[in-house]
This record gives C-alpha cells, structure tokens and sequence, in this order.
C-alpha cells in the first residue's frame, strides 16, 4: 500500500462521511433486492422485508454496526485493485468467490449471535444464495468505494 493512501477503513469510517457512506450501502442494498427476481428473488425480497419491519431504524443500525468490520475485510482488495491499477468496481467482481467469502465470514458470525429470530431464521434461510447475491452486489459496492476515497 502506498504511505500517502488512507485505508479503507478510515476513508468509510471518517466521522464526516460515515453517514452519507451508510446511507449509499442502505441504498446499495434496496437496489440489490428490488433487482432479483424469480422465485430466489421473493423469498429474498420476504426475507428483507421482514428484517425491515423489526424495528424503524434497525437496518441503518446493522449496517452502522457492520461497516467497520466489512471495510477492514474490504481494504485488502482495495489495496490490491490500486496497486494493480484496476478500479474497485472491475476489481471487486473479478475477484467475487474471495471478496464474497470476506464479507460472509463477518455476517454469518454476527447471525450466529443475533437477538432476534426473526433475523436469525431469515439468515438462515437465505444463507445458501448468500454467496451469489453478495457476489452480485460486488460492482455496486466497488462504485460505493469508488465514490468515497
């Protein structure tokens, strides 16, 4: 990494940008669910409604909770994608399988100690298409990054 390069984590993290950042990964999200279709695509979109439905604000507080952890799992292919002059939204997907399984490892710990159920049983049920749905999310999530550093 170079020395004047900011990682990930403090660029996200940044107290004067973490909101508009959690807002762009809570819009992130709501376009990944509306965009699925098929019968994979309304058990998601129940699944996601549901967990919306918790509580007002709940989601914003998963992702506020989440974002440090996912950026730090992040910055390692961020790094990468500059050192290899490649923007994070051509990065990120070509190296899907990898930054998938990144993420996945933070949420599938964070489910296993879940309070709710709801979210609990909901996570479970869509964990088997998780892989593929997190890979699909990886353009999107490159230009969120992309925006931000």
């Amino acid at each position: 990494m170079r020395l004047d390069m900011p990682s990930l984590p403090e660029v996200l993290n940044a107290a004067d940008k973490k909101d508009v950042v959690i807002d762009d990964c809570l819009a992130l999200i709501d376009a990944e669910v509306a965009d699925k279709g098929g019968i994979s695509g309304l058990a998601l979109k129940a699944g996601y409604g549901a967990v919306k439905g918790i509580k007002p604000g709940f989601l914003r507080q998963v992702v506020t909770d989440l974002l440090p952890e996912f950026a730090k799992a992040l910055d390692p292919f961020y790094v990468e994608a500059v050192e290899k002059n490649k923007k994070p939204s051509e990065y990120f997907p070509a190296n899907g399988p990898r930054v998938a399984d990144a993420l996945l490892s933070i949420t599938d710990e964070r489910a296993k100690h879940a309070k709710s159920g709801v979210v609990r049983s909901t996570y479970d049920k869509l964990r088997g298409t998780a892989k593929k749905n997190v890979e699909a999310a990886l353009p999107r999530l490159g230009k969120l990054v992309e925006k931000h550093v």
